[in-house]
């Protein structure tokens, strides 16, 4: 009897080993299967965190090329009126210098006149010169036709080289 239950036992220890192994097989198989499953859940969220990131690029390209163009059309805006600006004030130069040449005749005229007369020569001397005495007219610096002429200047002809 001793050698059969030895027997027995034998064979109960060989069937729970291999029993064993069984279930160890079975867990590393549940084990691998869990893991496969974690790993693809992680791949799908890891793709979709690139994606997200593409996506948020995607704006960000789209919010700083609009940025650029309405910083674009500014600068153009702003450098048509810095070319008006400039024209303008190249006329009003040009006006300023007319103006300044103007003067400076009358001025001579006035000291061509009092050197004649001897005494100050005002505008109410000019009026009155105009009314009295007409052959004089080139002397009265109010009766002169260039004088009666507007200024004219522009940005057409100020930039001719």
């Amino acid at each position: 009897m001793a050698s059969s239950s030895g027997t027995s036992s034998g064979s109960s220890t060989l069937l729970q080993n291999s029993g064993s192994e069984e279930d160890l097989q079975a867990l590393m198989d549940e084990r691998k299967r869990k893991r496969m499953i974690s790993n693809r859940e992680s791949a799908r969220r890891s793709r979709m965190r690139k994606q997200k990131h593409l996506d948020d690029l995607m704006a960000q390209v789209t919010q700083l090329r609009k940025e650029n163009h309405q910083i674009i059309t500014r600068i153009n805006i702003i450098t048509q009126h810095y070319l008006n600006v400039e024209a303008e004030n190249s006329v009003l130069k040009a006006q300023a210098n007319e103006l300044s040449h103007r003067l400076q005749s009358l001025n001579e005229i006035n000291s061509y006149l009092n050197a004649n007369n001897g005494s100050n020569f005002d505008a109410e001397d000019a009026t009155s010169l105009a009314f009295t005495e007409p052959a004089d007219s080139f002397l009265n610096p109010f009766n002169l036709a260039y004088l009666n002429q507007p200024i004219m200047a522009s940005a057409d002809n100020m930039f001719h080289y």
